[in-house]
Order: structure tokens, then C-alpha cells, then sequence
């Protein structure tokens, strides 16, 4: 991720207003960080299972109703672009704060009548999405020092725990509260509790700063530093990350929907994508663990993409008879290539500058082009009538992936002279 607090440093007033808050309320900052995190993925997970009802409710085809996953994708690639920004001037626990309601009223926006306000309402969660994302692993790393790691695998798992919720009662609360509304909308409820426990925090930390006084002032960057545009293994990380990137949200807004179209129940079809979201959490806390014990991380580069593969080839040959082993395979190799992606940005750097800057073009472009996975392959699914030439692509895309894999995965570190 990319990590707004590594590039600034915070004003007085506000410094100690950060260490009276982790000395004095600790709980406070705790619930805080597992709410945002169950945020983070919950906006987004809830849609897919509903997606044919939403479709089928504005009179979208197929390539105009991906738009709803995509655009949040594309906001949150350029929402990551300010988040330092808004850091520095107001402050990480303002930003967050303000996130979190952003993200409540692009929930609700999301319902409203016209066609254009659905849209609007995803950039909105998509842009609120980014600044979580971005500003959580700074503030994670600056407060808890001792006990990153932990609270890495804290934040990161209820962001998947939300996603596996939202997405296994997104039926059962279209059901319960009469139409793909409500259920969408009921998750703003989630956000708003988030946001009320950010408030103290954000009022804390900038008491004491005169109007207009930044929060932060931007930390003196090395000017010998690596150009990562023209480091081929920067680019390697980034198409990486981009690439698995965009098999995670294409299964995210079309898992259901295929299961759906050869027969499935809807509501099971909610519950195997939940499963798969859910699985996740053993690739994401496996691999990255096995990658930081290994010189060179090619053969994980490739086993996470066949895993993918076969999941793909799955849904390709027998999508309903097995389910449930398809999205095994998928959402394990989706969690591993995640924790793999974001290992190497730390393990293919050779400092923290480098690592800040890679996670940033890794970041941002890598959300830019997952954003195009799912508008393609609806237009595809829409020309061929069927998904068997959209899960060819994907399984192109495992095969880029683990050649992407072979070359990011090498002993090497960016600027130290070996065509890296």
C-alpha cells in the first residue's frame, strides 16, 4: 500500500495530540482501525450478488452495468494520488474521518432514482475506498511500531471478514428488507458508526492548531533516488499487482452472475462468492510469510497464477457441479498473489523511499488497469452471448501474471545496476 506518513512530518500540536491519544485512549484508536478496515471491501462485495437486479432495474446491458464495479476501481486508483495531500494539510485522522462519511453518502447516493446518481454514488465509494486505503498502513506503521505486523494481519483480516459478510447476506437482505436497495444501503449504516468513532479522534489531534495551520509538512525527499519508470522491474511489480488486480475485481462483479446464468440459485451463488472472498485469508497470510524466507519468489509467482488458472479453467468447464472447489482455488490464489504483490514492493526495494514510491505507481496503476477487467469482459460476455471466451481471457491473464511472476520474483532490487 501506499504510505502517506512516510513522506510527511506532523506539526507539534499535532504530534502531541497523536501521543496523548495512544497513551489515554487506546481502545478508542483499536475500534476505530477495525472498523474502517471493515469498510474498506464491504461497499464493494455487497453489489456483485445483486448486480442482475441493479442491471435489470436501470435497463443496463451487460458492459454498462460492469460500470458499477469499475468506476469505483478508477476513482480509487486516482483517489490514491491525493490522499497524501489532504494528509499533510488536514491531518490522517481528519481525512479518515471525512472518508468514512464520504463513503456513507456515496452508499446511499448510490440508490437514488436516476441512473447517473448509481454512478455518481460509486465514485464517491471508490474515492472514499482510496483515501481508507492509502492511509491506513502509515497510520498502522506510525502508531503501533512495535506491533505492525499484528495489526497488518488485524486491519487485513476484518477487511475481508467485511467483504465475506457484505457479500453472503446481500440477498438475504434484499430479502429481508424488500429489494436490492436496502440491502445496499444498509451498509451505510456500517460506515456511519465507523465515522462516529473517528470524530473524537480527528477533533483530538487537531486541537491546538491555529485555522489554517497544516497538519503536516511534507518530509525532504532523497534526490538520488531510482527513476522508476524506466526500472523494468518496477514495472514488473506494478503490471503484477495491476494484473492479479484485475482477475480479483473481475471476480468480484461477474463470480455470481456466472453462476447465476447456468443455473444457480441466487442466494448460493452469494454464499460460494462469500466462501471465495472468505479464502482469501489463507493465501494472503501464507505466501507473504513464505516470500519474506525466500531469495527469489518466482515459483509463488506461479503457483498463485495456476491457481487462479484453475479456478478459471473450472468455471469454464464446470461452473455449478463445482462451485465450491472453483472458488476455493480462485480466492486462495487471489489472497496469495495479493500478499505477494504487496511483499514485493517492500522486498524488490532497496529502502523505505524506494518502497514508498513503488507502492505508489504500483498503487495507482494497478487499480487503473483492474478497472478495464470487468468493463471488457461484460462487453465481451455481451458480443458472444456466454462466458466462454471471457474466462479464456482471464486464463491469458493467469499466464501474464505468471510470467510477470518469473520476473518480478528475482533476486533483485530496484537501482542496483542489474537491468533492474
Amino acid at each position: 500500500m501506499i504510505d502517506a506518513e512516510e513522506e510527511l512530518v506532523a506539526a507539534p500540536p499535532v504530534a502531541a495530540a497523536r501521543r496523548r491519544l495512544r497513551a489515554g485512549h487506546p481502545a478508542l484508536l483499536l475500534a476505530g482501525i477495525v472498523l474502517a478496515a471493515l469498510n474498506m471491501r464491504a461497499a464493494l462485495a455487497g453489489v456483485s450478488p445483486l448486480l442482475g437486479e441493479i442491471g435489470a432495474h436501470f435497463h443496463l446491458a451487460a458492459a454498462a452495468s460492469s460500470l458499477v464495479t469499475t468506476i469505483p476501481l478508477i476513482f480509487m486508483g486516482l483517489g490514491s494520488i491525493v490522499a497524501p495531500k489532504l494528509a499533510a494539510r488536514w491531518g490522517t485522522e481528519a481525512v479518515l474521518c471525512g472518508a468514512l462519511v464520504a463513503l456513507c453518502g456515496g452508499i446511499v447516493l448510490r440508490i437514488a432514482p436516476p441512473v447517473v446518481a448509481l454512478f455518481a454514488g460509486c465514485a464517491v465509494v471508490g474515492a472514499s475506498i482510496a483515501l481508507l486505503n492509502v492511509l491506513m498502513p502509515g497510520l498502522i506503521k506510525r502508531d503501533f511500531p512495535e506491533r505492525a505486523a499484528g495489526m497488518t494481519a488485524l486491519y487485513s483480516t476484518a477487511m475481508i471478514l467485511g467483504a465475506t459478510v457484505s457479500a453472503a447476506t446481500a440477498v438475504p437482505l434484499e430479502n429481508a428488507l424488500g429489494g436490492w436497495q436496502g440491502s445496499l444501503v444498509s451498509w451505510s449504516l456500517l460506515a456511519a458508526v465507523a465515522a462516529v468513532v473517528w470524530v473524537p479522534q480527528a477533533l483530538l489531534t487537531r486541537r491546538g492548531t491555529g485555522h489554517g495551520t497544516p497538519a503536516a509538512t511534507t518530509a525532504p525527499a532523497p534526490q538520488d533516488g531510482p527513476k522508476l519508470s524506466r526500472s523494468p522491474l518496477a514495472w514488473q511489480v506494478t503490471l503484477f499487482m495491476g494484473s492479479q488486480s484485475l482477475i480479483a475485481y473481475v471476480t468480484i462483479a461477474w463470480m455470481p452472475t456466472i453462476f447465476t446464468d447456468h443455473g444457480m440459485d441466487k442466494a448460493a451463488a452469494g454464499l460460494v462468492f462469500a466462501f471465495s472472498t472468505l479464502v482469501q485469508m489463507a493465501g494472503s497470510f501464507v505466501v507473504p510469510m513464505l516470500a519474506g524466507r525466500m531469495r527469489r519468489q518466482r515459483l509463488l509467482g506461479v503457483t498463485v497464477a495456476a491457481l487462479m488458472a484453475c479456478g478459471v479453467a473450472g468455471l469454464l468447464l464446470a461452473p455449478v457441479a463445482g462451485a465450491w472447489l472453483w472458488a476455493a482455488l480462485l480466492g486462495t490464489g487471489q489472497g496469495g498473489a495479493l500478499g505477494l504483490a504487496l511483499t514485493m514492493m517492500v522486498l524488490r526495494s532497496g529502502d523505505a523511499h524506494t518502497a514508498a514510491r513503488l507502492s505508489g505507481m504500483s498503487q495507482t496503476g494497478g487499480y487503473l488497469l483492474a478497472a478495464a477487467g470487468p468493463l471488457i469482459l461484460g462487453a465481451v460476455h455481451q458480443v458472444t452471448g456466454g462466458w466462454t471466451v471471457p474466462l479464456l481471457l482471464l486464463l491469458a491473464v493467469c499466464a501474464g501474471i505468471a510470467l510477470l511472476g518469473m520476473g518480478a520474483g528475482r533476486d533483485r532490487r530496484i537501482g542496483d545496476g542489474r537491468r533492474a
